[in-house]
């Protein structure tokens, strides 16, 4: 029997991607993503990583947010996300987004490049949370924010996996969201 590789690929098929798009576009109408993510924090000029950004609908805020000075990477593990978010990017003339194709748990960006990474409406996909968040603690400056939600799960499963990482803290914890911090030395071996 062949062993299942460990890519960290939890990719789904395209149909189901462009499904999904379609759905988060319709729920974007009564529960616009501008709300959730004026609460991440995104200050003019910050790095943001919108990592697991699917079609792009808070990697556009992030982008106003962030404003020309800023910078805003749009992650994902699909190449159909990629294609949609470059698209909008062009469509909307907002040279301040860029994009990476992640493979597996590795975005390929640069270590300590973000101030903020958002995490939204993806956790519930990650089948490997330690090597996820292991990756999210490399993309992040010391002082950066790691901003997510639960995604589809219960919310004592999502700070469970951040818990268990012994990665980060939870600063702040509220029904839409968690803001976590890398851990110091000194708390890491508390």
């Amino acid at each position: 029997m062949k062993k299942k590789e460990d890519t960290g690929n939890e990719k789904m098929p395209d149909t189901v991607f462009r499904i999904m798009a379609f759905t988060i576009k319709i729920n974007d109408l009564f529960n616009p993503p501008s709300e959730l993510v004026k609460l991440a924090g995104i200050k003019e000029g910050m790095t943001v990583v919108d990592y697991g950004c699917g079609p792009g609908s808070n990697t556009i805020w992030a982008s106003e947010y962030a404003g020309e000075t800023g910078l805003v990477y749009a992650v994902d593990i699909h190449p159909l996300a990629i294609e949609m978010v470059t698209k909008m990017a062009e469509k909307n003339n907002l040279s301040n987004i860029k994009t990476a194709l992640a493979k597996g748990y590795n975005s390929g960006l640069e270590n300590e490049t973000a101030d903020l990474v958002m995490a939204l409406d993806m956790f519930h996909m990650i089948e490997e949370p330690e090597k996820f968040l292991s990756e999210i603690k490399r993309i992040l400056k010391p002082d950066g924010v790691l901003f997510i939600d639960d995604g589809h799960q219960p919310r004592e499963s999502a700070r469970n996996k951040i818990i268990a990482s012994g990665l980060f803290k939870i600063e702040e914890e509220n029904k839409r969201f968690l803001r976590c911090r890398i851990k110091t030395n000194t708390q890491l071996s508390s």
